[in-house]
C-alpha cells in the first residue's frame, strides 16, 4: 500500500492552497489516525458522542507538529467528508492548541472550490462567530471525561501566521 507521505505534499503553502487528507468526518465521535508506520488509517479509540467532531478533521501531508504527529487540519464543510479522501484546501487560519503540555496546531481550511460558502470565505473572520465558538469549546473540553489529559486552545490566528505553522512543520519533515 502507497503511504499518500510518500507521494501527497502539503501542496501550495505560500499559495495558500494545501493538500488535506481526511481522517475523521464532521459528527463522528470515532479518533481515527493516520499511521505512519503501517500506512493506514486506524481506528485509536472511541470518544463519547458528546465529543463528536464538530468539523472534518485531517492532516497535511508531509508534516510534522512538534507533538511529533502530521500537522493537523480542521476542514469545513456543510456535509462530512470520507475517511482517506484528499482535497485542495484554502487556508483560513490556524487554531493554536496544547494538548497535554505538546503544541498540536490546527490549521483552519475549507475546500479551494467550494460553490455552496467556502468561495466566500477568504479568512478566519469569514466565518460564523458560533462555528468559532463551538471550535474552541470542543477543543478545550473533549478530554473532560477522561482521567487524565488536559487541553487548551490559545487562540485563534490570520493566514499569515497558518503558513509559518506549515512551513515550520514542512522543515521538521524534511529534518526526520
Amino acid at each position: 500500500m502507497a503511504d499518500f507521505n510518500q507521494i501527497l505534499d502539503a501542496g501550495d503553502v505560500e499559495g495558500g492552497i494545501i493538500n488535506v487528507v481526511v481522517e475523521i468526518p464532521a459528527g463522528s465521535n470515532h479518533k481515527i489516525e493516520w499511521n505512519r508506520e503501517l500506512a493506514c488509517f486506524e481506528l485509536d479509540r472511541v470518544e463519547p458522542i458528546v465529543f463528536a467532531k464538530p468539523c472534518n478533521y485531517g492532516f497535511i501531508p508531509q508534516t510534522l507538529d512538534e507533538d511529533g504527529d502530521e500537522l493537523d487540519a480542521l476542514i469545513i464543510t456543510d456535509q462530512p467528508l470520507t475517511t482517506g479522501i484528499f482535497l485542495k484546501a484554502k487556508v483560513l487560519g490556524v487554531m493554536k492548541f496544547i494538548d497535554d503540555g505538546e503544541v498540536d496546531d490546527k490549521i483552519i481550511v475549507v475546500p479551494a472550490d467550494d460553490r455552496n460558502h467556502g468561495n466566500a470565505y477568504a479568512s478566519l473572520d469569514d466565518l460564523p462567530k458560533q462555528l468559532i465558538k463551538q471550535l474552541e469549546f470542543h477543543f478545550n473540553h473533549y478530554k473532560d471525561l477522561k482521567k487524565a489529559g488536559t487541553t487548551k486552545v490559545e487562540g485563534f490566528f490570520d493566514i499569515q501566521t497558518a503558513k509559518e505553522v506549515i512551513i515550520e512543520s514542512q522543515k521538521r519533515w524534511n529534518d526526520k
